[in-house]
């Protein structure tokens, strides 16, 4: 299971929304809000085998008042 980052930046005013949507629909393992470029950053855990764009296509960016994610796969190196 490899973890995902996903950072969102949100429409202005939004971002508490944006969350609790986030929340209602138990996708995450963590979620913060974050300075910077960007109001959310989530860390999702998404199903082995799992098409990773397509998941978080389907349950994540398809939140209304998303405005731009930048989205970290990691990987085990050691």
């Amino acid at each position: 299971m490899s973890c995902v980052f996903v950072q969102i930046r949100c429409k202005p005013g939004t971002t508490y929304k944006v969350a609790d949507e986030i929340v209602l629909r138990e996708i995450h393992s963590e979620l913060y809000s974050t300075s910077g470029d960007f109001d959310l950053m989530v860390k999702l855990y998404p199903p082995d085998g799992a098409d990773i764009g397509l998941y978080i296509n389907d349950n994540l960016l398809n939140i209304p008042n998303i405005e731009r994610t930048l989205t970290t796969l990691t990987f085990k190196a050691f």
